[in-house]
């Protein structure tokens, strides 16, 4: 470094971008001696912070020039104060962010990036904010001002689009995204041990519309069978995301329960919980097994099953987390697997006679609760729908592809089409059939025959019904010798493949972490909104959205953020109340060893 900086006194020194490739020259009299660090490394409790040798905030060449020389690890964040910034009501979210410590595990799994401006806690720091701002893919950064974005993280400008994707790339190099979700999902246990009484469990398909050949799933919303990714999802009591698992060849619930269940044992150890899902997971095997390995099971009954007399039915009421709930309830015990399963049924009888039947493991519960645990799954789907909405969820990462184990067992698509055809076949014979039914009755009442029934001879009838009877028969002998399942390297034409995971399987944990960031804002904001059930995280979304004043107190080493005024005189005040909140949390900025301090600002002229 003391070499270059001496050949540096002869000629100019070369600034360089965030990428490393020289921009443009600085004066010549750049020497060792006048290179001191704007911030002490040393951060408050002994924490190593990025230290800087740029005084001015909006121009950090320098670092960036010790970044390309291997010298600099991350980019420390440098503030000035400035009123009215846009969209700096995103820095109400960083006490948040810091407590989920998504930054503690990602410098805990991966250590560093290498020597970068935009090292591994900007890196983090910026897809975070990206997602929070919603910004929903890297392109979006196209849309923005560099300086606008970068000056919310302390940086001159946010990286450019393909510094970000290679810094992704980077990361998935490492393939430690699954070990970053298992420590995530830990803290947030360990944080919110009392919302893990109860689990919720569901798949969300991501459809594919590319051109590789995927496994197909059976996406709900669209009623259609498409190539798609399963992820499983599990999601505590109030339905904020936990952690996620991907389905290898977008297995069924059946399937995936017991390898979530061995993660869910994982986090929350002996713990009592009860396992909340839908049909998809009904399997009275699975249930005594789920049983005997310490959980309980909530979920829907599958099948066909006698339906209740209306007079058995009672009106049960009960107040559950500050809301009245009544429904029309029947509850009795059945028994499955040939009666050695003993399980709990609770039967919702709904307007026009609709029944809806609930099946648990718990005893201990009221009949009421029992159900609305149940119908509370609306909170997962919800969810669902606001990721794809809000952040994307669903869009690719990148192109990617990863070859399948040859040696995975799949559905074999030629028994499949096979198992269509008999579908069909079979269709025909039952039409034929009752054909034959009516034309039976001919002779009694020869003037109710109409249509294809009238035109056919009893001969002709017959021929036709024998040939599909026949046809019903070869197609079944053909099915029956076709296997269920065949190896993937046994599959014709194009190779099947799935969609690399690591790379969206980090941007997932991401967009999760701001999620329960956003819960979290939600939790201080709702003892002092009415309507924070109905509105409340919009509410919030709206004042992380908001322009702040940002104002840099050096003697005190804080940096406060006073959020302009929202729409109305309530909101407002709900929002100063969750800024004392984040007050007394005493977090200094990522980085830095400024503590940040919010409030309401007074309305006045922008500078």
């Amino acid at each position: 470094m003391s070499k270059w900086l001496k050949r540096g006194e002869q000629s100019d020194v070369s600034a360089v971008d965030e990428s490393g490739d020289v921009e443009k020259s600085t004066p010549s009299d750049m020497t060792a001696s006048a290179l001191k660090p704007a911030t002490e490394p040393p951060g408050e409790g002994g924490e190593i912070r990025p230290a800087t040798y740029d005084v001015d905030p909006r121009n950090r060449q320098i670092d960036r020039l010790l970044a390309r020389l291997g010298q600099l690890q991350d980019a420390a964040p440098l503030f000035w104060s400035a009123k009215h910034i846009p969209r700096a009501g995103v820095l109400l979210a960083i006490p948040a962010l810091v407590q989920t410590g998504v930054f503690a595990v990602a410098e805990e799994v991966y250590g560093t990036i290498g020597p970068a401006f935009y090292g591994l806690r900007t890196t983090m720091l910026a897809l975070l904010m990206m997602a929070l701002l919603r910004i929903r893919r890297a392109e979006g950064l196209k849309k923005h001002r560099p300086a606008e974005i970068g000056r919310l993280m302390g940086l001159d400008r946010t990286p450019e689009v393909k510094t970000l994707r290679r810094k992704l790339a980077r990361l998935a190099q490492e393939g430690k995204a699954e070990s970053s979700g298992k420590k995530l999902a830990q803290r947030r246990v360990a944080k919110r041990g009392a919302m893990m009484g109860f689990l919720y469990v569901d798949g969300h398909v991501r459809v594919y519309h590319g051109c590789r050949r995927l496994s197909s799933a059976f996406v709900a919303r669209m009623r259609l069978a498409l190539p798609a990714t399963t992820d499983y999802w599990v999601n505590d009591r109030k339905g904020d995301p936990v952690f996620v698992v991907t389905a290898d060849v977008n297995a069924g619930m059946v399937t995936m329960l017991p390898v979530i269940l061995r993660e869910i044992r994982g986090l929350v150890g002996k713990r009592r919980v009860t396992v909340v899902f839908d049909r998809g997971g009904w399997s009275p095997k699975l249930f005594r097994e789920m049983i005997d390995n310490g959980f309980d099971i909530l979920t829907y009954r599958k099948g066909k099953w006698r339906q209740i007399a209306r007079s058995r039915f009672t009106t049960q009421s009960k107040r559950i987390e500050g809301r009245k709930i009544s429904y029309e309830l029947n509850d009795k015990p059945i028994r499955l697997l040939g009666r050695k399963l003993r399980l709990r049924q609770v039967t919702r009888l709904r307007e026009g006679k609709h029944q809806t039947a609930v099946v648990t493991s718990r005893w201990d519960l009221s009949t009421v609760e029992v159900a609305y645990r149940m119908f509370e799954r609306w909170r997962q789907e919800n969810f669902f729908k606001y990721q794809r909405e809000e952040y994307a969820i669903d869009a690719l990462v990148d192109y990617a592809a990863e070859a399948e184990d040859p040696e995975r067992l799949v559905p074999n698509p030629q028994r499949r089409k096979v198992e269509k055809q008999l579908a069909k076949a079979r269709t025909e014979l039952r039409k034929l059939e009752a054909m034959h039914g009516k034309q039976a009755q001919r002779r009694r009442h020869p003037d109710r025959l109409s249509g294809r029934v009238a035109k056919m001879t009893k001969s002709e009838l017959k021929a036709q019904l024998h040939q599909a009877q026949r046809r019903v028969e070869r197609l079944l002998a053909r099915r029956d010798r076709l296997p269920k399942r065949i190896a993937v390297n046994a599959l014709e034409g194009d190779p099947l493949v799935r969609l690399s995971r690591e790379r969206k399987h980090l941007t997932n944990c991401i967009k999760m972490v701001a999620y329960q960031a956003e819960s979290d804002l939600l939790a201080l904001v709702r003892p002092h909104y009415a309507r924070a059930d109905q509105e409340g995280r919009t509410l919030v979304v709206s004042a992380l959205q908001n322009p702040a004043d940002v104002e840099v107190d050096e003697t005190k080493k804080e940096l406060r953020v006073m959020v302009l005024p929202l729409s109305s005189a309530h909101r407002t005040q709900a929002i100063a109340a969750m800024c004392r909140e984040l007050d007394s949390m005493n977090v200094c900025f990522p980085g830095s060893n400024l503590r940040m301090r919010f409030g309401i600002a007074k309305e006045g002229p922008e500078c």
